[in-house]
């Protein structure tokens, strides 16, 4: 029986790209697989029937597979981690005071001089 050989790499400082996958993609689709193993085997532990765990394994596998596809083809190598980034930047940053700014500017850029917040016993701020 002959081997099957699979080429990863495609180039010196470049990504790895895996049957269409780039990248952290083929991370993702591992951990995927592993977590489908471990579903059968509660499933299988659990005295549910072979067949309905062995069509749900199949199931959510072929979705999380699609999943992961479209992930790796719409954002591409370093997309997601970028889209990711930007929805935890706020989108307004408000402010009670412009006394920081102030203190800032007056003191010649002593950050550290003009913020001076002391707490008491019970922890409120002054």
């Amino acid at each position: 029986m002959q081997m099957k050989i699979y080429s990863i790499n495609k180039g010196v400082n470049r990504s790895i790209v895996f049957k269409g996958l780039v990248a952290q993609y083929i991370w993702y689709m591992g951990a995927g697989m592993f977590v489908l193993l471990l579903l059968y085997a509660a499933l299988y532990v659990a005295g549910v029937n072979t067949f309905i765990s062995l069509a749900i394994t199949v199931c959510l596998g072929a979705a999380m597979i699609m999943w992961i596809y479209h992930l790796s083809s719409s954002y591409g190598e370093h997309g997601l981690t970028k889209a990711l980034a930007r929805r935890s930047i706020p989108k307004v940053v408000k402010s009670q005071s412009r006394g920081l700014f102030r203190a800032k500017a007056a003191k010649g850029n002593k950050v550290a001089k003009a913020i001076k917040i002391t707490s008491d016993r019970y922890g409120e701020v002054t």
